[in-house]
C-alpha cells in the first residue's frame, strides 16, 4: 500500500471531535480505576466499616482536569498522539510539521482541558486550526499509513521536515 494522499493534511472538526470522545473516554475510565483502587484500599484498611467512598463534586473535576492534562500532554510530548488521535489517524505538530515538545503540550493539554469548545473554531479557520492550535502555533494533521508496506524510515515524518529544525 502506498502512502495516503491526505497524510499532512489538517483534520477536520469530526475527526478531530471523535478522537476527543475516545480520549474522554480513557481519562473516565482511568478515573473509576482509580476510584475503585481506592475503594479496595479502603476496604482492606477497615473491612468491618468499610462504605464506598463518595468524592466531593470538587475533587472529582480537580483529579479529572489533572489527570486529563497529564494525559493529553504526554501523549503529545512523547509521540504527538493520544489514543483517540492514534486510533483515528492524527497526529498533533507544531507549525512546519515538525514535533510539538513538552512545554507547548503542557500548554495546549490546560487549554484544551479548561475550554473544550476552542475546538470549534475549527470549521471558521481556513487551516482547520482550533483556538488551542492557534494559541499554541500547532496544528492536527492526519497521518495514518497503512502497517502494510510501511517503510518506517522513508515515511516517518514529511521529506521537507529534517531533525536539524
Amino acid at each position: 500500500m502506498s502512502v495516503p494522499e491526505f497524510r499532512w493534511l489538517p483534520a477536520g472538526i469530526v475527526t478531530r471531535t471523535l478522537a476527543c470522545v475516545l480520549d474522554a473516554l480513557v481519562v473516565v475510565m482511568m478515573l473509576i480505576a482509580l476510584w475503585a483502587g481506592w475503594s479496595v484500599v479502603t476496604f482492606l484498611a477497615r473491612p468491618a466499616r468499610f462504605t464506598l467512598p463518595s468524592p466531593s463534586w470538587a475533587l472529582v473535576v480537580l483529579v479529572g482536569s489533572s489527570a486529563a492534562i497529564v494525559y493529553l500532554a504526554a501523549g503529545w510530548g512523547v509521540s504527538g498522539r493520544t489514543y483517540g488521535a492514534q486510533v483515528l489517524g492524527l497526529r498533533v505538530m507544531r507549525t512546519g510539521l515538525r514535533p510539538l515538545g513538552w512545554p507547548r503540550s503542557l500548554l495546549r493539554a490546560v487549554t484544551c482541558v479548561v475550554f473544550p469548545l476552542g475546538l470549534a473554531w475549527t470549521v471558521l479557520d481556513r487551516g482547520n486550526r482550533s483556538l488551542q492550535d492557534v494559541l499554541c502555533a500547532s496544528t492536527v494533521v492526519y497521518d495514518w499509513v497503512p502497517r502494510a508496506g510501511l517503510d518506517r524510515t522513508r515515511h516517518a515524518i514529511p521529506h521537507e521536515v529534517t531533525a536539524d529544525d
